[in-house]
């Protein structure tokens, strides 16, 4: 009989269980943390409309999909609450680890319940001036001001705290007047073997897509909320423009088909310039591999600074220069530092062009390969999964 483990993590999202946000940015750091150190790993997950908590083991991992109306949010996580304070004692729970603020205050509700839990609340950046920020929140409104009650709480109370890009802490000691004497930072990291030159250019989609001979930028991801949207279809129209039939535009997206018609007509887009395709992360590689550049359109807000796109990660190990924003965690910075790409100073046709022209300095004087061993070694300096071991082995084994 397999003895079970004295230590026992709740790792808490307030994610789908099919959602990037899992698959790409939580997943691989469980299992990390698992072999790390041996304890047994429960995840909690929503289903958004669901009925019935599911339970089942996903690699090693146990995985519990709670039911998430679609109503308010608070009602839904309070009638959770009781679900997770029962399953902590039942199942001997000594650790919780929640991903980002929001789940982290599920997870300082659990903590001031049963203060012998160990709390870490992993990616911690500015959720609630962030959305406030980008014009989905107001500033006086109710979640902006619990959210921002919480952080506080939680950049207080947590036992470790891991952020998403350094400074941080000076930002929680201007806003909320606490002094954080202990904390990791942990980019968003990537995996360097799925995403590499085996991915680049595959023939069969060039065939298939007919870009052969092309200019292929590529963007994976969606439009409004914390990314640009009208801006990202004027970036899309000036490079069109300036490489004309010979450019495409990989869309990576789940947008709606009539949402994508609306937005190409409105800025005199070809239809044929944009190809929208939504695959599965096990195959985006190869997909963002038959481009020759990227964008990662963050709306450039103040708090943003914080943040960590785990775009950026893949796309540098890739091998492709970036088209972003000012001042995005320490991405704009590297890619600035680097020839990596073009920073974009600011929103409006000057900037573009200069942008689209910096790319095309890039591109057009060295081979694929060549800007791919330019450009791959920040992924492996920057987003490395050594990094995250690292951290994790600082705040469990040490």
């Amino acid at each position: 009989m397999t003895a079970k483990p004295n230590n026992k993590i709740l790792f808490i999202t307030q994610w789908q269980y099919e959602d990037a946000l899992i698959q790409t940015y939580t997943l691989p750091y469980v299992q990390i943390i698992k072999k790390l150190t041996g304890f047994g790993c429960y995840l909690i997950c929503v289903n958004k409309g669901g009925t019935k908590t599911v339970v089942r083991e996903e690699n090693g991992v146990t995985l519990i999909v709670l039911p998430f109306g679609t109503g308010n949010q608070f009602v839904n996580w309070g009638k959770n609450l009781l679900a997770l304070r029962k399953l902590i004692k039942t199942e001997g729970i000594t650790h919780l680890h929640p991903w980002c603020t929001p789940a982290g205050s599920i997870g300082l509700i659990l903590k001031l319940l049963n203060r012998k839990l160990i709390l870490t609340i992993d990616s911690f950046e500015p959720h609630a001036e962030a959305m406030v920020e980008n014009g989905t929140w107001k500033k006086g409104g109710l979640k902006n001001k619990v959210l921002s009650y919480m952080e506080k709480l939680e950049a207080k109370k947590a036992d470790n705290l891991v952020f998403a890009a350094p400074g941080m802490q000076e930002y929680i000691l201007h806003k909320y007047g606490v002094k954080i004497e202990k904390f990791q930072v942990k980019p968003a990291c990537v995996d360097l073997n799925q995403f590499s030159d085996k991915a680049v250019k595959d023939k069969t989609l060039l065939d298939e897509l007919g870009l052969n001979g092309k200019i292929v930028g590529v963007y994976a991801g969606k439009f409004g909320g914390i990314y640009l949207e009208d801006e990202s279809f004027q970036l899309i129209k000036k490079c069109e423009g300036y490489w004309g039939e010979r450019f495409r535009f990989v869309l990576l997206s789940n947008v709606h088909d009539d949402y994508l018609k609306k937005k190409t007509e409105e800025f005199g887009i070809r239809k044929e310039t944009i190809i929208k395709l939504f695959v599965a992360h096990e195959n985006i590689a190869k997909y963002i591999g038959l481009a020759d550049f990227a964008i990662c359109p963050v709306k450039p807000v103040p708090t943003k600074q914080y943040c960590s796109p785990i775009k950026d990660g893949e796309y540098w190990a890739m091998g492709l220069p970036v088209v972003i924003t000012r001042n995005i965690s320490v991405d704009s910075q590297i890619i600035a530092d680097n020839n990596a790409g073009a920073v974009l100073q600011s929103l409006d046709d000057e900037s573009y062009i200069t942008a689209i022209k910096k790319i095309d300095s890039i591109i057009a004087t060295k081979s694929r390969e060549e800007v791919y061993k330019q450009i791959r070694p920040l992924a492996e300096k920057y987003r490395n999964y050594s990094i995250a071991k690292k951290v994790y082995t600082a705040i469990y084994t040490s």
